[in-house]
């Protein structure tokens, strides 16, 4: 009707999750014999409460940080090592294949300890526990974004290329003004996907001692010895966080479907 705007749905899962905190939060110190619950320990009605929620929070910019920072150079690896990967050179390919086999057997976990504690010692470079994260999760990234990068430049027909060198455009130019543009708005949703696996996986970066998320919530759980109550939080967090990016992919996908370019 005219005048009148309808309200989008509300995903549920926030909805369910804050529900069931609720109701464990309800749960106050239990009936004799039973479980006891200690969720004074993060309840924002008190002083303590208070002040671990905003210990807690004090890790998100940390991980975003270090998510966005890694993302940010995974791409740009992925895209120099793409490229080779679609060229007629045979060496070129050869590197592709190797590099992204390579990174993607390497387990994050390994990856970030090899980083932090071998990189040292192997190249005799200081590095601090932000960057050591950074390299690794870029790293192992990078092999992901090199298969999306190649992925979609091979989804970009062959006429264009055909059409584009019969201006005089030379293989550089046309890979630049013609392929690229395309291709990225092609992986668009796919990278913003791999962004929202980067905030998941900064929690590993947690065992060298980066003060994000979920470091955090293990210095609190020795300090106040309730990681049920502590834990959900973090789960909380992390459900925040990767529910905002999966709903901006998904504005994403229906905004390039709309405009034809997905």
């Amino acid at each position: 009707m005219p005048g009148i705007r309808l309200l989008r749905p509300v995903p549920a899962a926030p909805l369910i999750a804050l529900g069931a905190l609720l109701a464990l939060a309800g749960c106050g110190s239990g009936a004799p014999g039973g479980t006891n619950w200690g969720w004074y320990v993060v309840s924002p009605w008190t002083a303590g409460g208070r002040s671990n929620l905003m210990f807690l929070l004090g890790g998100l910019w940390d991980t975003i940080l270090l998510s966005a920072t890694a993302m940010a150079i995974s791409v740009l690896v992925g895209v120099l090592v793409a490229l080779p990967g679609v060229g007629r050179n045979r060496w070129g390919r050869r590197f592709n294949l190797a590099y992204v086999e390579v990174f993607r057997a390497i387990p994050i976990l390994v990856l970030i300890l090899w980083v932090y504690y071998g990189l040292p010692v192997v190249a005799g470079i200081a590095i601090n526990v932000f960057w050591a994260g950074v390299l690794a999760l870029a790293l192992s990234d990078s092999a992901f974004e090199a298969e999306i990068f190649r992925a979609g430049i091979q989804a970009i027909p062959k006429g264009q290329t055909e059409a584009a060198q019969s201006m005089g455009l030379n293989r550089l130019q046309v890979m630049r003004f013609v392929i690229l543009p395309q291709a990225i708005r092609r992986i668009l949703p796919p990278l913003a996907n791999q962004f929202a696996y980067m905030l998941k996986m900064s929690a590993l970066v947690s065992v060298i001692g980066m003060q994000e998320l979920t470091r955090r919530a293990n210095e609190l759980v020795v300090t106040e010895y309730r990681p049920l109550e502590i834990y959900t939080v973090l789960v909380l967090e992390y459900l925040a966080l990767i529910l905002l990016v999966s709903q901006a992919v998904r504005w994403l996908e229906r905004r390039m479907s709309r405009s034809g370019d997905y």
